[in-house]
């Protein structure tokens, strides 16, 4: 079996980071652990996994991130004291995350960036491809990303990253992508030309922006051995796929242009919060109508 038709299986959750733009809440809870609504967002990125066919997740933790590995443990107090009370609902919502996947942890002892992260997943996942979550980014499930790329990598093997169009004066806060559109086409992926790590103000090759959604083949690890530290003196893993563009290796690009939150914007968290609350069936209506009343009451107090 070749690389390109070798299927999917594991994804690494880099869930590390230090939160800092969520101080001082993340002082002692991850910021993975914010809830949208009423689950946390590390379990939306799970539940994306696993409806893409990825059932054995590693993720790479820091300090004071035991909060994630109990969120996906069992509970059996909880879990006791809900079925003597009856409450079968709330029972099946505790018990879906400890049933969700084979979730496994390492953790990255010193904070060397994304590309560091990732190759700590090394020993884990060995020699095969496998799929990398950031657990900023919330993909809506009806808008599936990771299957389309999963396609593009069957056609071309190598490397997929996951492109999002942005306005030119935010692209350097992101990884950013030149493509070759000349190789676009129903399914097909584009290729990359060219990768640049926060491209400083009026630099950038284009306004493709990596988003958090990779499927890595496994030289991938080879290449970050090997890769100095780059933007912020982290390892990055911008910087470890683009020597695989110049080395002539497949790298492709996916453009995603279906709903995307960024929960690791205080702001963008906000509005993935009231987002996905007003399209649910149990809270939407009720929380639509008092979003519009205090909407119209701001405004008429010039707020």
């Amino acid at each position: 079996m070749n690389s390109s038709s070798h299927r999917i299986t594991k994804a690494v959750v880099p869930a590390a980071g230090l939160g800092t733009r969520f101080l001082p809440l993340t002082k002692a809870t991850p910021k993975e652990m914010l809830p949208v609504v009423d689950k946390p967002a590390i379990q939306y990125v799970v539940e994306e996994a696993v409806a893409a066919g990825l059932s054995d997740i590693l993720m790479v933790t820091g300090r004071n991130k035991r909060a994630l590995e109990d969120h996906f443990d069992r509970n059996y107090e909880l879990e006791e004291a809900l079925q003597r009370r009856g409450d079968q609902d709330k029972l099946d919502s505790v018990c879906a995350s400890t049933e969700l996947a084979d979730i496994h942890y390492v953790r990255q002892r010193d904070p060397k960036g994304l590309g560091h992260a990732v190759l700590c997943a090394a020993p884990h996942v060995g020699r095969e491809p496998f799929a990398v979550l950031l657990a900023d980014d919330l993909i809506d499930p009806r808008d599936p990303l990771l299957s389309r790329m999963a396609e593009v990598r069957a056609r071309h093997g190598g490397s997929v990253v996951a492109l999002m169009e942005v306005e030119p004066e935010v692209i350097h806060q992101y990884g950013c992508a030149a493509v070759d559109r000349s190789t676009a086409g129903a399914g097909a992926g584009l290729r990359i030309t060219d990768l640049v790590e926060k491209p400083a103000p009026g630099t950038a090759p284009s306004s493709l922006a990596i988003i958090g959604r990779y499927l890595l083949d496994p030289e991938i690890f080879d290449v970050l051995r090997a890769t100095e530290p780059g933007r912020g003196g982290e390892i990055q893993l911008t910087d470890a796929l683009r020597a695989l563009v110049e080395a002539g290796r497949p790298v492709h690009g996916v453009v995603f242009d279906g709903r995307r939150y960024d929960t690791g914007d205080r702001a963008e968290y906000l509005r993935a919060t009231v987002r996905l609350a007003c399209e649910r069936d149990d809270l939407g209506p009720e929380f639509l109508s008092w979003l519009r009343e205090f909407v119209g009451t701001q405004q008429l107090v010039g707020v």
